[in-house]
């Protein structure tokens, strides 16, 4: 069976999506229509702009999502999911691309959660941290017991696959973990340069502000199942689509338990549309067994 996956935040590069733009004529459409929707033209940081320009979550928000929807929407009939999944951001884009949004309105929701989650991120310090080579259980342990000491929250935030799980809250006690991850065996606990505590309670003003955006907005049921973030399991249900996707601001990436039950249901054949190679990486990771590969 088929799995399509959209990857998230991180994997934007300068130039990306402009081949599509140049060779295609519905991809060139979306991505005018993206322009118009957004009110400045996307397409040039996109194309033309700086690593700065386009790391800034406001921008790599909705340019990953553009690349990636478009992508899928351009292969046509080739596009056949029997589930789809998305880590993070990229959640939206599964959703868009199996049909339970529309282009505009994944667009527009992408943008307001970006925006919100900029805005949290200024309110305080805050930090992210990529631990290498330790069991959950043990990451779990530590952040429970370093959010006790009173240095801030610090919890798993992704769960990538084995061995790699990052986590986020505050800064100083994201520092404290890290310590305690050294001390515990891990081979690397590297604090990342990202702007504030995606998927930790620290985004709870992101969520709010994203909550009345998220039920005023129409979410059909899609073409095939949607394996959410924050449960693993997979959805068609619209009002459950939205409680997850509320959800998920402030909850952990199950990406790990999702591929793990996609396969499980069927899936030994995934396709990641978007930019970079992170989510066939790490499927190969979570299972050798299966194939992981991009657009062919």
């Amino acid at each position: 069976m088929k799995a399509f996956v959209f990857p998230g935040q991180g994997a934007q590069f300068v130039g990306m999506g402009k081949d599509l733009y140049d060779n295609n004529p519905l991809a060139k459409d979306l991505f005018e229509k993206a322009n118009e929707i957004l009110g400045y033209r996307i397409t040039d940081i996109m194309f033309e702009g700086t690593d700065e320009d386009l790391k800034q979550t406001k921008v790599t928000q909705p340019a990953v999502f553009l690349h990636s929807v478009i992508s899928a929407l351009c292969m046509g009939d080739a596009f056949q999911p029997d589930m789809v999944a998305g880590h993070s951001l990229g959640e939206f884009s599964a959703l868009t691309a199996a049909g339970a949004l529309s282009f505009e309105d994944g667009l527009k929701l992408v943008y307001a959660r970006a925006m919100a989650m900029q805005k949290a991120c200024e309110a305080q310090p805050s930090t992210m941290a990529a631990i290498i080579a330790l069991t959950d259980e043990k990451v779990e342990e530590v952040c429970a017991e370093v959010s006790k000491q009173g240095k801030g929250v610090v919890v798993p935030a992704n769960y990538n696959c084995p061995g790699q799980l990052v986590i986020s809250g505050n800064v100083e006690a994201v520092d404290e973990a890290c310590e305690q991850f050294k001390a515990a065996g891990a081979k690397r606990a590297l604090v990342l340069k990202v702007g504030g505590a995606f998927h930790s309670p620290l985004m709870q003003p992101a969520k709010d502000e994203l909550q009345a955006a998220i039920e005023a907005t129409e979410i059909k049921a899609p073409k095939c199942p949607v394996y959410q973030n924050v449960d693993a399991k997979p959805h068609t249900d619209p009002a459950e689509i939205k409680a997850n996707l509320i959800a998920q601001l402030t909850s952990s990436v199950r990406w790990t338990q999702s591929v793990q039950n996609m396969i499980a249901d069927g899936a030994d054949d995934f396709t990641e549309c978007g930019p970079g190679k992170a989510l066939r990486g790490m499927i190969v990771k979570i299972n050798k067994e299966v194939s992981a590969h991009g657009i062919e």
